[in-house]
């Protein structure tokens, strides 16, 4: 279906276009426009609206047009605001008219009609919601109805909710069979990446209204946080292509963590977080410091192996400044096809030191504001594609927000592998410098 709209004004309702422009430009922003010479100059004057320019009437723009309308898939429909004093019988008017109605193209007149047809445009899309009633802090019903109240406008929405017995990456392959246009998840972290296994690798493209209590996911991406702000990134439809990762036969959309972050996790229990939200986590991981003791790590990339002794290993396909330890190397780039790993070693102690740690964790956080990596001897950081790790003894895992077991496991990246709304620039865009492979520069530090 074609995403162009065509907008025509008569003098005196070319300001109300104006007008009409400025209240649908969320609906509007998923469109490309057309229009004659005159209507686009005063539309790039009073919205600033990029407009693929045609010739005036005077000069056959509507003939111009006309054409584009017979082709049958080049105008998805047709805005002419006329004025109601002038005759309908004029020949642009009727020829336009005849083109609409040659190939069924949506044709509106005034501002009733246009509100109208923009409707029915936008609501020629499906998405079947996955909602998990007990993601957060928040009032589910409210929340939905809230949701509802934004999204139904626009696509047609069928919810669908998690329950003890069916999770929500069995809804979302359901979702999947009826070919929606995309299929929305709503919950924390945990429930975002059980749809995204169902979604990755389709070209089903994948939504997120956040309601958990890191919304680490939408943070990394820069979904907006609320559910007003991710609605409105939903209705304006913009599709970008990230990458996944498969760990342990998991889907991966964040980061995996062993030791450290994992135990910090499983301390920040749901009756904790209700209490706290966020800063529960931060709790935890101050009690943590104080228990975690080292363990061997051994590490396999591209088939070569190393062993250190490590308090924390962190492997992220995307993370936001907030997710600590995963910002060793300045940036996590959600679509440069590797995976960033950060290990915490020792080569002395039997227990991690406190306050190095938390010094070492106030430099991640510089590290992730100002996209520059940092350097301390007990941090090894990479790029890979494919990583292996084992420890011993055997260490939790947690992934995405989520405790899967423990070590050993193995994940692999999925270039371009998941199909996202998200606003139109994605932070941490990739660039040729940041998909250099730093394997080698590890291995020489892990074994030297």
């Amino acid at each position: 279906m074609s995403t162009t709209i065509a907008l025509i004004a008569h003098e005196s309702q070319r300001e109300p276009l104006v007008q009409f422009i400025q209240d649908h430009q969320i609906a509007l922003s998923r469109y490309q426009f057309v229009a004659p010479e005159r209507t686009a100059q005063y539309l790039l004057q009073g919205t600033g609206l990029e407009v693929e320019v045609l010739s005036s009437f005077q000069r056959g723009g509507d003939l111009e047009l006309a054409a584009r309308i017979l082709q049958g898939d080049e105008i998805a429909a047709l805005i002419f605001l006329l004025d109601p004093g002038l005759p309908l019988q004029a020949p642009e008017i009727q020829t336009l008219i005849r083109a609409c109605n040659l190939h069924n193209v949506p044709f509106a007149t005034n501002l009733a009609t246009a509100t109208a047809l923009l409707s029915g445009l936008t609501r020629h899309r499906t998405a079947h919601l996955i909602f998990n009633p007990v993601s957060g802090t928040g009032n589910p019903q409210q929340d939905l109805v809230l949701i509802r109240q934004l999204l139904e406008p626009h696509i047609h929405l069928k919810v669908c909710f998690t329950t003890p017995d069916v999770g929500a990456e069995q809804l979302a392959r359901q979702a999947i069979e009826a070919e929606p246009d995309l299929v929305i998840a709503s919950g924390g972290d945990g429930t975002v990446s059980a749809v995204a296994g169902a979604v990755i690798g389709t070209d089903v493209p994948l939504a997120v209204i956040p309601r958990g209590t890191a919304n680490a996911f939408c943070m990394a991406l820069g979904i907006p946080g609320t559910i007003r702000g991710a609605c409105n990134t939903i209705i304006a439809g913009v599709t970008r292509i990230v990458d996944a990762a498969r760990c342990n036969d998991h889907p991966m959309i964040l980061l995996a963590g062993i030791g450290y972050e994992a135990e910090t996790i499983s301390k920040a229990d749901r009756e904790t977080k209700q209490r706290w939200g966020p800063l529960a986590y931060v709790m935890a991981g101050l009690q943590q410091l104080d228990e975690q003791t080292l363990f061997e790590t051994e590490i396999e990339i591209d088939g070569t192996t190393s062993r250190v002794r490590s308090g924390a290993v962190t492997v992220a396909n995307a993370a936001p400044p907030t997710s600590i330890l995963a910002q060793g190397l300045g940036q996590v780039i959600p679509d440069d096809g590797q995976l960033e790993v950060m290990m915490f070693v020792s080569t002395q102690n039997q227990k991690l030191n406190k306050m190095r740690a938390i010094a070492g964790m106030v430099e991640l956080f510089g590290s992730a504001l100002l996209k520059t990596g940092t350097q301390r001897d007990n941090m090894i950081g990479l790029r890979a594609r494919r990583v292996k790790i084992k420890t011993e003894p055997a260490q939790k895992v947690v992934l995405d927000g989520e405790i899967i077991g423990t070590t050993p496991l193995e994940i692999e990246c999925i270039p371009k592998g998941l199909k996202i709304i998200a606003p139109a620039t994605l932070p941490n865009l990739a660039s040729p410098e940041d998909m250099e492979d730093e394997s080698e520069q590890l291995m020489g530090s892990s074994n030297g």
